[in-house]
């Protein structure tokens, strides 16, 4: 009983969950950090998308007028204006 007490020369040897944990984290890191770059990518293909196509812009309004409103918000602080209302005369004047 003696024998498992470690003595003050011993070196104790560090706890293995600690070791089974760091590939863990690394793998859940790497995880986390391509979810934020799909997240990314995803951001600016549908941004510049919805810049380029005023057609794309109005599926985007049937479907998630909630994003197509962030589009238009966000732009309107980078100072361009009157891209929404280019698109409501647009889309008035074909269901005529």
């Amino acid at each position: 009983m003696r024998d498992s007490i470690p003595g003050p020369g011993s070196r104790a040897e560090p706890p293995r969950m600690a070791r089974t944990m760091e590939p863990l984290a690394k793998k859940i890191f790497k995880g986390v950090l391509v979810v934020e770059l799909l997240g990314v990518f995803g951001a600016y293909f549908l941004f510049n998308r919805m810049n380029t196509s005023q057609d794309f812009r109005q599926t985007m309004s049937k479907k998630f007028p909630f994003i197509l409103e962030v589009y238009y918000k966000s732009i309107e602080q980078s100072g361009m204006y009157g891209v929404r209302e280019q698109d409501q005369e647009k889309w008035l004047n074909s269901k005529n």
